[in-house]
């Protein structure tokens, strides 16, 4: 794969793919224009078959998730395949402002780099091989998946995995602003929801019975000082707590939401049952907690040797960038914990992820194309 990386840098016209930046971008942008919280998919699914349609793809489906697949035929489809991949949903509500705007080279918009660009970057490639007159040796999938964020629980890449895992050989994956690095290793992520149930009444003539507010906040007080692992590295995060009626009532119920991840399952799995020990201990007749599993992301990994992330890496080193190795959670996990080489790689630059101020950086892009260019073709000739 290396060597063919190699060649296809000195035989491509790169002044294509100069040519396409602007075309990517207006496409990112208006994908980032479509409204899609996690679960809530579907318009936006319906604008990426269509493009899917006037590029050429084929057998195009939606499934009932709103995964969005197509393919590129290969030369020789008795071969096994390879998955390009970038999720469509994002952490912003169905009524979040979405307006776009341009400081030079910057371009702002919620959800536009996490993940509106990688989507439109996977557009741009079969744009760009079509105008390169390439085709690839192997088929290649192309799939706008869903359920990446949040609760979704990498559900999409769940069940689109599922259907195309006899078809392929390995899964590049898009990150609209993972430029410059590329993760080998999906971590393990356990997320919990723990409620608890009190007795409730007025707060003045009732003080003095549970109130389930006051049993979460203890219980939270008691988590935030555990001190986890630091080989491997594990985390946890309280991301939202709930609960309660009113400022005068004694609350029947309250909950938290509760992120655990490591870098390996076994000790997620320990830090897991150290963190239950500590719930069911402060567990009372009249003051119950319940614990319900709601985030169940696999752990996986390639070693930074393997073929496909040396290429990736070396890809990178062919657009004058020194690349980074990196682990973090991604729809990558998937195919990592069914051991199906993957590596989830970047389109451009840029910052503030799941913030109102999320902004891409435009020149990047290019270069981001070029380094996705060259690995799918060595991937679909290797």
């Amino acid at each position: 794969m290396k060597q063919q990386i190699v060649e296809w840098n000195k035989q491509i016209n790169w002044d294509v793919v100069t040519e396409t930046v602007d075309w990517i971008v207006e496409k990112s942008i208006a994908i980032q224009q479509i409204p899609a919280p996690t679960f809530s998919e579907e318009v936006r699914a319906k604008y990426v078959a269509e493009a899917f349609r006037q590029l050429g793809l084929q057998d195009i489906q939606t499934d009932s998730l709103f995964n969005v697949v197509g393919l590129m035929p290969g030369k020789q489809p008795n071969l096994p395949g390879i998955m390009v991949s970038a999720h469509t949903d994002t952490v912003f509500a169905q009524e979040a402002d979405l307006t776009i705007r341009r400081e030079k080279d910057l371009i702002y918009g919620p959800g536009l780099g996490d993940n509106s660009v990688g989507v439109g970057g996977m557009l741009g490639l079969a744009l760009i091989l079509n105008k390169l007159g390439i085709q690839p040796d192997c088929d290649i999938w192309f799939v706008a998946n869903t359920r990446e964020e949040g609760l979704g629980d990498l559900g999409g890449m769940k069940a689109v995995f599922q259907q195309l895992q006899s078809k392929i050989k390995c899964v590049i994956n898009l990150e609209g602003m993972a430029f410059g690095h590329v993760y080998h290793a999906g971590i393990a992520v356990r997320r919990l929801h723990i409620t608890a149930k009190g007795e409730g009444g007025h707060s003045w003539l009732n003080f003095g019975r549970t109130s389930a507010i006051h049993g979460i906040l203890d219980l939270g007080a008691q988590l935030t000082r555990i001190t986890p692992p630091e080989t491997p590295r594990t985390t946890y995060n309280v991301g939202i707590i709930e609960g309660g009626q009113s400022i005068n009532t004694i609350s029947t119920e309250a909950g938290m939401w509760l992120d655990l991840r490591s870098e390996e399952s076994s000790t997620l799995s320990k830090f897991e049952q150290d963190v239950r020990k500590i719930i069911n201990k402060a567990s009372k007749p009249n003051l119950p907690f319940h614990i319900e599993i709601v985030g169940d992301r696999p752990a996986g990994s390639i070693s930074p040797n393997h073929e496909l992330v040396q290429s990736a890496l070396l890809a990178l080193e062919m657009t004058g960038v020194k690349g980074t190795l990196e682990n973090g959670s991604t729809d990558a996990n998937v195919p990592l914990a069914a051991k199906c080489p993957a590596v989830t790689i970047g389109i451009t630059r840029g910052s503030n992820a799941h913030r109102m101020d999320e902004y891409i950086e435009v020149e990047p892009i290019r270069s981001g194309m070029q380094q996705l260019v060259l690995l799918t073709l060595a991937t679909a000739g290797a």
